[in-house]
């Protein structure tokens, strides 16, 4: 009994898993409003009714995909970070791991912008004004990066607070498929840009001129 439960349970979560997929997939072609739970039934291959069973509507899914993809990146760029040691180089894979899960799962990008700036709660607040527990995640986790660099004595003093927002400003701003950044420059050549800037900011200045100078001898 408690076999078949399991094995329940297994299916469900997959076949959710599944719905979720769809609705990213129809979120990326066309868009918030026009993605009716029949249009994601259509390309699950499922019956609306099933999705229906799953959520309670359009809105309950559409909460359920905004919190799979915060969750899901938050995951790979934290997991990028753990693997290397120092407050430059996790600070480094910050920014390349945020921006390379942009590059590389684009549809998932395009899909968590139209919930952000489509949807809204049932008490009619947009989601863009809404905190997230995922991105406080990510925010906690940079934040502690500057906080230990410079207990260290790798980093310069500078605001925390204010270097946070800076750094996820520019990886936000990459994010908007349609910015005049994102058009002219590609991701290479905006990780290795951003990263130089930030060295320079952030850095001490005995430590500046061997990280400089290593950018310059990837580039």
């Amino acid at each position: 009994m408690k076999e078949e439960k399991g094995r329940s349970s297994f299916i469900a979560s997959a076949r959710r898993d599944q719905m979720m997929d769809a609705a990213i997939q129809t979120l990326d072609e066309i868009g918030f409003i026009k993605a009716s739970l029949s249009q994601i039934a259509k390309r699950a291959g499922i019956s609306t009714a099933l999705i229906s069973y799953h959520f309670s509507s359009k809105e309950d899914l559409m909460n359920h995909v905004l919190m799979k993809l915060m969750a899901d990146s938050t995951t790979a760029i934290v997991e990028q970070i753990e693997k290397v040691k120092g407050p430059k180089e996790k600070l480094d894979t910050f920014i390349k791991a945020s921006l390379m899960y942009q590059a590389i799962h684009p549809s998932r990008n395009t899909a968590l912008l139209e919930i952000v700036f489509n949807a809204r709660t049932p008490e009619n607040i947009p989601y863009y004004k809404m905190e997230d527990d995922e991105e406080e995640q990510l925010t906690n986790e940079l934040q502690q990066i500057l906080y230990d660099g410079q207990k260290e004595g790798v980093f310069a003093p500078f605001s925390v607070e204010v270097m946070t927002s800076v750094i996820q400003g520019a990886i936000g701003e990459f994010m908007l498929s349609n910015s005049r950044i994102a058009r002219e420059v590609d991701i290479d050549t905006y990780i290795k840009e951003l990263t130089t800037i930030l060295h320079r900011t952030v850095l001490k200045d005995k430590d500046k001129g061997e990280a400089l100078g290593g950018v310059n001898e990837n580039g």
